[in-house]
């Protein structure tokens, strides 16, 4: 049995990394039966083209899914499109919940001269303890130091449509991915990347390489959760009145006394994703979400779990047989 890792899906293939070998396999029935998740970025276990086995993961992210990774670094543009720190906000909440490293890259800084932007990047992110980088793709600009956070990492790279994500990738790779310009009508970029793959940059430096996705929300956690997500509220939650303080109109809400402290886009973002999240407690409450799991784990081996149905249509015919050989027993 070898070992190694996924660095592609396509269709139905997954394209298995083992010592520099690649293999193309397919997955076994059984691990199909388990209906689990089979992620780029997985360690596996195969033979004779067929993945026997997905081994434990130390994280995955699900948008875009991918597992074992070591950082996220959000790309945004500086502009084309215009800088949403909005977006910027929920793909850093986002590697916060799943408790994921991010970085924050800002590129196609060649086509701003406005350094409010970058002072007020500074002002807001630099205070919470991330590290930030300016780059261009086009120029050059900043890409020895984007090598220097890429080193020695497995590093998703994510960010909306036409932020430069593969043009960065190309610039430090030497590779010719698919890059297309935004549109000027909309000020949208389309999806150039289509799947998730694993690009080796040296032995030990490897890239994510996602699609673009813009719908993203926090419509998986519930209102109380959220807080958690902005390093600069959540320790001031302690000092409000009530436990379940959401911090819009309370009474004693600590973080509203304290609002001159919080940026306005990050306050505001929190507003968006409490509301959000008001949306996925309402569907938990009124429709419920418990389902029966389709496989179970056990000492780390994942097997196949026998539905209520089954069970229960089991648990009848062994009753009908013992009806039957009670009345066979009168019989005889």
């Amino acid at each position: 049995m070898a070992e190694g890792q996924i660095f592609k899906i396509h269709s139905d293939f997954y394209y298995v990394n083992s010592k520099n070998t690649v293999f193309e396999c397919k997955l076994r029935e059984v691990i199909k039966k388990t209906k689990q998740d089979v992620l780029v970025g997985d360690y596996v276990e195969f033979n004779n083209g067929a993945i026997e086995k997905i081994l434990p993961r130390k994280n995955y992210i699900p948008r875009p899914s991918v597992s074992n990774i070591d950082q996220i670094i959000i790309i945004s543009a500086v502009k084309e499109p215009e800088l949403s720190f909005s977006q910027l906000n929920r793909y850093i909440a986002f590697a916060k919940y799943y408790n994921i490293n991010a970085v924050l890259c800002f590129n196609k800084n060649d086509l701003s001269s406005d350094d409010k932007i970058i002072e007020k990047v500074f002002s807001i992110y630099e205070p919470l303890g991330y590290d930030i980088i300016f780059t261009s793709a086009l120029e050059g600009y900043g890409l020895e130091e984007f090598k220097e956070i890429l080193f020695g990492k497995t590093s998703v790279v994510a960010g909306s449509s036409g932020v430069g994500k593969s043009s960065l990738i190309n610039a430090v790779s030497g590779l010719d991915l698919r890059t297309k310009s935004v549109s000027e009508k909309t000020q949208k970029g389309t999806h150039t990347t289509r799947h998730s793959e694993i690009i080796s940059l040296d032995s030990k430096t490897r890239i994510v390489d996602t699609p673009g996705f813009s719908n993203l929300k926090f419509d998986f956690i519930l209102p109380h959760e959220v807080d958690s997500l902005f390093e600069e509220i959540y320790p001031l939650r302690k000092n409000c009145k009530f436990a379940d303080c959401l911090h819009i109109h309370e009474a004693g809400c600590a973080v509203k006394e304290n609002l001159d402290k919080i940026d306005e886009t990050r306050y505001k973002s929190y507003l968006e994703f409490v509301e959000e999240a008001k949306l996925y407690k309402e569907k938990v409450k009124f429709q419920g979400t418990k389902t029966e799991i389709s496989h179970k784990r056990k000492n780390n081996e994942i097997a196949v779990k026998i539905s209520t149905r089954k069970r229960e249509s089991a648990r009848n015919t062994k009753r009908q047989n013992i009806y039957k050989d009670i009345q066979n027993e009168r019989i005889d």
